[in-house]
């Protein structure tokens, strides 16, 4: 994703992206395929050509579970920047979960006391409680210094799928998907006071991944993805439920032809409301709104504040690098 600053945010200028399963066959060999490396090889290669043809000059490029959990992790780094000139960071979870923060704090309600924000990934999942009972009118960027606890689950769509299957899903193997990644969150600290939070009813999830943005797609009935229809929708916890339980009727088949889920995710998705069953089953709030956005927004965000591009240099001014991002 390659954006310029803007008064209130930034503006997107080019963005790609691609499934490419990097942590396939993870769970059974410690080790990072050679298909999937080779799948992942060829996306960057995508990305180094646009960051060339951009003219981008400040940018961060990281990777995330897959790499961190892999013995060959650190030797999938070197090829990288071998055959395509990145130097991608591998970055711990907790920079993960901040990232994530980053780059949805825009769409938390301004009238919350709290947020249980989660990123659905391939090889691991982040939760997030924003505790805003104190914000003093903070939004956007600031409620980053809000996080009050934060987890690492290491359990993600393509971990899961693999140990439970993902194409032809049982009832029984469905929850044994959902005991599979409850037993994880028994380690959240502060658990219970989170519980405590929700119960004061102004606590909402916000969910960013491939999971959540197919459930809204599905519960609008859209012909084709629309990101302006999914990003920032609200869902009842009575939808999420019946979006849920729909997709768990899909015979495989059907998942593959349904234009907001497709073959990429088809064997994916069912693993991804797994993990949001758990957590959902563990603090029950009753809306969930859908950010399509993420880590490189997140990342931006970063970037472009620890530039200053935002800071006021006079009245009714602001400082705007023009050099992409």
């Amino acid at each position: 994703m390659v954006a310029r600053p803007e008064q209130r945010g930034f503006r997107v200028v080019d963005a790609f992206s691609k499934i490419v399963r990097l942590g396939e066959g993870l769970g059974r060999s410690s080790k990072l395929a050679d298909d999937a490396m080779d799948r992942a090889v060829d996306a960057l290669n995508c990305c180094r050509d646009k960051l060339v043809q951009r003219g981008v000059d400040r940018f961060r490029l990281i990777a995330t579970e897959a790499c961190r959990a892999a013995e060959n992790g650190p030797d999938f780094i070197d090829r990288v920047r071998e055959e395509t000139g990145l130097s991608l960071e591998i970055v711990s979870r907790e920079t993960e979960a901040r990232l994530a923060v980053a780059g949805c704090a825009s769409l938390v309600d301004p009238e919350a006391d709290g947020v249980v924000l989660f990123d659905i990934g391939g090889g691991s999942s982040e939760i997030v409680w924003l505790d805003l009972r104190n914000r003093c009118g903070a939004r956007g960027y600031q409620l980053t210094k809000f996080i009050r606890a934060w987890i690492s689950l290491p359990v993600g769509v393509v971990s899961l799928a693999e140990r439970h299957g993902g194409r032809h899903v049982t009832r029984d193997a469905f929850e044994a998907m959902v005991a599979d990644a409850a037993e994880h969150l028994q380690a959240f600290a502060l658990g219970e006071q989170l519980t405590q939070a929700i119960c004061g009813g102004r606590v909402h999830m916000l969910g960013t991944s491939g999971t959540v943005t197919t459930l809204a797609g599905v519960h609008f009935g859209l012909k084709r993805y629309d990101r302006r229809r999914v990003d920032g929708a609200w869902l009842e916890h009575e939808d999420v439920s019946a979006m849920i339980d729909r997709l768990r009727a899909m015979p495989y088949e059907e998942r593959v032809d349904n234009p907001c889920i497709g073959a990429d995710r088809a064997d994916l998705v069912l693993a991804g409301c797994a993990i949001l069953e758990a957590i959902r089953r563990r603090w029950t709030c009753q809306r969930l709104r859908v950010a399509d956005r993420g880590l490189r927004e997140g990342i931006l965000m970063e970037l472009m504040a620890s530039d200053g591009v935002w800071r006021r240099s006079g009245p009714g001014n602001w400082r705007n690098r023009p050099r992409g991002r």
